[in-house]
């Protein structure tokens, strides 16, 4: 079974800028995390370019739009997908690229904020 690499090209949100391209075998999601030229960043925004060959239009790259990020080290799985930070919170944004409006920069362990659901 032959991989299907993904021509990506990786742009910098603030300032906007391109990274480089690269050949990824997974298809990056917003928020979810990659690491490019000894950096991490968090996918923020993806988009797919097409071309039109034989009447067709075919999936030709695709451009993710970054910013620099760190991975985070507290995740919950919610409906198949990680968030960040402690799900059963009242306050978690229930998000893959922000934990919450209290707290956002964590950890959830000690947060004085924290009200179970």
């Amino acid at each position: 079974m032959e991989l299907n690499f993904l021509p990506t090209e990786v742009i910098l949100t603030h300032p906007r800028q391109s990274l480089g391209k690269l050949q990824l075998d997974w298809t990056p999601q917003p928020g979810n995390y990659l690491d490019f030229a000894g950096k991490t960043y968090a996918v923020l925004e993806r988009c797919h370019r097409y071309q039109l060959q034989g009447g067709r239009y075919i999936l030709n790259n695709i451009a993710i739009y970054v910013q620099i990020a760190q991975r985070p080290e507290e995740k919950t799985l919610v409906e198949g997908r990680w968030v960040i930070g402690d799900a059963t919170c009242n306050y978690n944004a229930l998000s893959e690229i922000i934990r919450c409006a209290v707290n956002p920069a964590g950890p959830c362990k000690s947060c004085r904020f924290y009200e179970s659901h």
